[in-house]
């Protein structure tokens, strides 16, 4: 029987297992999918096993440490120099990049636009991603870093005017002051446990017509609050999660997913992450 599993380490209390089963529930399959965590230094001694599987998924700290073990790459896991979902076809392994596509369904699911003004507030890794995708989609973008990070929102915009031939600003997310189309949460600010924290001032939030906060834990953080309270449209990170997870699905198996398919999960999944917040 064709297995499949997520790597990384460490994993604690994931919710991929949950997340893909109910996927392998509306393909009509029953597979099992497992975490397999261990260590960097064993990851040479795993890959055998790895290769035994059908498909597996990707997270820290294993994103760019598998790519000398894999056969090929995607258009955008080259791009972005990441990988977090591998088909394995014969042994050989091909390494994906969902989580730019899962941004992208994300978006479409709730009818938010990204040809307009969007502000990426963090320019790391998944910053960047978002940054990227939003200027690929004709939008208006601003980097918004602390005034220590300047010169990676820089760097940040050197590479979208390289690569997508538009210029976009970079800001500092302390003094931010502008309307946008959509704000976007690319830093850990207001990720559990420091969930009274939040990356932009009320302000700044009250400008915005759609925030998204690509945080899932908590379900609901102080910035998607404050968005609600003001009367923005607001997306939350598990709506990513799920759709990411879901293109890995329609990679292995060529399925396709609605997002009347996929928010039953989404909600589910907020179910059970709230059931574990009240039991912490």
């Amino acid at each position: 029987m064709d297995s499949y599993g997520l790597i990384g380490y460490p994993l604690g209390h994931s919710l991929s297992p949950q997340i893909h089963q109910r996927l392998f529930g509306l393909e009509g399959l029953d597979r099992p999918y497992s975490l397999l965590a261990f260590p960097p230094e064993e990851l040479p001694g795993q890959i055998g096993r790895l290769r035994q599987l059908r498909g597996f998924n990707i997270t820290i700290p294993y994103k760019q440490a598998l790519f000398p073990y894999l056969a090929g790459l995607d258009g955008r896991a080259a791009f972005y120099h990441s990988v977090n979902t591998v088909s394995v076809q014969n042994g050989e392994m091909t390494g994906y990049n969902t989580d730019c596509i899962g941004f992208l369904r994300t978006m479409q699911s709730h009818n938010v636009r990204l040809d307009g003004s969007v502000c990426v507030v963090g320019a790391g890794g998944v910053g960047r991603m978002f940054a990227l995708e939003a200027a690929r989609e004709g939008a208006q973008v601003t980097v918004a870093v602390r005034a220590a990070s300047r010169a990676k929102g820089e760097a940040l915009a050197e590479e979208i005017l390289q690569k997508c031939g538009v210029r976009a600003q970079v800001a500092a997310s302390e003094t931010l002051d502008a309307p946008f189309s959509l704000l976007i949460n690319a830093t850990p600010v207001g990720m559990f446990p420091q969930v009274d924290a939040c990356p932009v001032s009320e302000r700044q939030i009250a400008q915005c017509a759609v925030v998204f906060d690509c945080i899932y834990n908590p379900r609901e953080t102080l910035l998607m609050r404050r968005a609600k309270m003001l009367g923005a449209q607001v997306v939350g990170g598990m709506d990513m999660l799920v759709w990411q997870a879901a293109i890995a699905h329609e990679i292995w198996h060529g399925s396709h997913f609605t997002p009347e398919q996929i928010d039953p999960i989404t909600a589910e999944m907020e179910q059970l992450l709230a059931a574990r917040e009240a039991q912490a």
